[in-house]
This record gives C-alpha cells, sequence and structure tokens, in this order.
C-alpha cells in the first residue's frame, strides 16, 4: 500500500519552491533601496500608506524580475543548475510564467497608488507610476534580451537606480507636471552610486555556477569600488547637514570592509564556492548602504529600521537560496 505525503508537507514543499524561484532573501534589499529613497527626500517614512505601497511595488517589480529571469533561463538552469524550480519541475513553466508579469502589473498599479497616497498634486500617481514602468521596461529587456550581453549589467544597475528613484519620487518636485521626471542632483548621485555598485555585482554574479573569469571579477569589483566612491563623496559635493559628515567616507570604508574583503579572496581563487558567497555578500550589503545612506540625512532611528531587513534576509537566507 503507497504511504500518502501529508497534505502539510506538500504545502511546504511548494511554498519553498516559489520562495526560491522569486529569490525571497533578495527581496528585502529591494525593500532597503525604496525605503532609503523615500527617507532621503523626506527624512522620516511619511506619509506611511504611500511607504507601504511603495515598498510593495518594490517587492513585487523585484520578484518578477527573478521568475522572469528563470523563465527565459530555464534552458541554461537545466545544465548548470537543475535543481532549481523549474528545470526541476517543481513549478510549471507556464506558471511561472504568468506569475512573473502578473508581478510586473502589480508592481506598476502599488506603484501608481503610493503615488496617488503621498498626497497633491494628482500628478504624483503618474509620476511613481512612470518610474515603475521604467524599471518593468529595463526587468523585461534585461531578462529576454540582454542578459548574456556586454550591456546587460548596466541594465540591471539600471533596474537597481530606478528602484530607488520610485522612492524619491514621492517628493513634489515642482509645481506642474512639467517636473513630473525631475530628481536633484544629489538624488540622482544616490540613485546612480547604487546602481554602479549593482553592476559590478552582476559582473561579479557571471559564472558564479560554473566558472568565473577573473577579468570579469576584477571589473565587477571596480564597478562596486567605483559606486562606493561616488557615495563616498555625497557630503562633499552637496550641502549635507550631517554631524557624520566628516568622517562619512571613512565609516563608508570600515561598514564594506568585510564585503571587499569576501570580494577579493573570490577574485584570487575563483572557484564558484567563492563567487557566490560573495555575490550573496554584496547582496545583503545593499541593506547596510541603504542605511548608512539614511543615517547621512535623517534620524538615527530610521537607519535602525532599514538595517533591521537583514534579520529575515538573513533567516531567510538559511532556508532559502539567495543566487
Amino acid at each position: 500500500m503507497q504511504t500518502e505525503i501529508p497534505a502539510t508537507n506538500t504545502a511546504a514543499s511548494r511554498l519553498g519552491a516559489y520562495l526560491q524561484l522569486c529569490r525571497a532573501p533578495n527581496v528585502f534589499t529591494a525593500v532597503a533601496d525604496v525605503s532609503m529613497g523615500v527617507i532621503f527626500v523626506r527624512e522620516r517614512i511619511d506619509p506611511a500608506g504611500s511607504w507601504l505601497a511603495l515598498t510593495l511595488a518594490s517587492a513585487l517589480l523585484y520578484s518578477a524580475g527573478m521568475v522572469l529571469n528563470d523563465v527565459y533561463d530555464v534552458d541554461v538552469d537545466a545544465r548548470e543548475r537543475p535543481e532549481r524550480p523549474l528545470p526541476s519541475g517543481r513549478i510549471a513553466l507556464a506558471r511561472a510564467r504568468r506569475l512573473g508579469y502578473g508581478l510586473l502589473a502589480g508592481g506598476v498599479l502599488s506603484a501608481a497608488l503610493g503615488g496617488l497616497l503621498a498626497g497633491p498634486p494628482n500628478w504624483m500617481a503618474g509620476r511613481c507610476g512612470l518610474v515603475a514602468v521604467s524599471l518593468v521596461v529595463c526587468i523585461w529587456l534585461y531578462d529576454a534580451l540582454l542578459k548574456q550581453t556586454l550591456i546587460g549589467p548596466f541594465i540591471m544597475g539600471a533596474c537597481r537606480c530606478l528602484n530607488v528613484l520610485l522612492g524619491m519620487s514621492i517628493a513634489c518636485p515642482g509645481l506642474s507636471p512639467a517636473h513630473v521626471l525631475a530628481f536633484g542632483d544629489d538624488q540622482l548621485l544616490v540613485s546612480v552610486a547604487i546602481g554602479c555598485y549593482v553592476v559590478g555585482v552582476t559582473w561579479f554574479a557571471r559564472g558564479e555556477a560554473t566558472h568565473s573569469r577573473r577579468a570579469l571579477l576584477m571589473l565587477g569589483f571596480a564597478f562596486m569600488a567605483g559606486g562606493l566612491c561616488l557615495l563616498a563623496l555625497l557630503p562633499r559635493w552637496f550641502a549635507v547637514d550631517s554631524q557624520y559628515r566628516h568622517v562619512w567616507p571613512f565609516a563608508l570604508l570600515v561598514l564594506m570592509i568585510p564585503t571587499l574583503r569576501r570580494c577579493l579572496i573570490a577574485v584570487l581563487y575563483p572557484r564558484p564556492r567563492n563567487v557566490q558567497a560573495a555575490v550573496r555578500q554584496c547582496l545583503f550589503s545593499l541593506i547596510v548602504l541603504d542605511a548608512s545612506i539614511c543615517l547621512l540625512v535623517a534620524p538615527w532611528p530610521w537607519a535602525v529600521a532599514v538595517l533591521a531587513l537583514l534579520v529575515p534576509t538573513f533567516l531567510l537566507g538559511q532556508w532559502i537560496p539567495s543566487t
């Protein structure tokens, strides 16, 4: 007589497969980005309803990108990572495709709602929605067309840049719809710096499952360092009223030493295990970067709140692979 698998175990297995498909631990890095964007322009989480809608949008769009990444890479994963949810058959390809595009649509709608809840002027909903649509275009271009090209890492960096700008988009830039896509120079510097850092992480992650070329790892390290240098110049180039502005570059370097050390180990010994560990550390360090930016521009409790996102990131990371 065949033993029947308990329904609870089946449900738990299915949930784990979907969480792995969405790279659940990494979702909190996207939430940290958009939360930092809100705090950067408002110096606090305000209004709370708008922030909730934008964080939901960010989580949905990030998850969509991960799902569609596996949808378009299913043949490659079947060779290199057959244990993933799609090549292993735990989730049907057609269902994953519907899920990915559904998450994209939900992300845009949630972003528009975030702009609507931000208050007057009423075109703020369009502002947030346009940033979200731009993010959707970059996600699709990366997953469907450009991932393996030279421009692919820059598209991924643009995704993170736009995610930060999504949070910043609830600050009214002017008095007319002509300013709908206008952002301050300091806002652009921060978003571009985070984007540059992610360009480096993406270069670093190429070939992580099999064989990584040392030249690409060095290129990725250079882009990450470039992004950090841009952030270090923030209080020097702009009038940042903070008690930490004079020690900011040194503090930023100290905070990132563990990550940079792990990356250098991967460059020197480019084995899959070392490279994957470095990529995971780089992704989690985005939360540290976001929290440190919050500390520079806002009261310290907001930085602690963003830093607390490391807790679910690490806890889920013990169960769900993040790369």
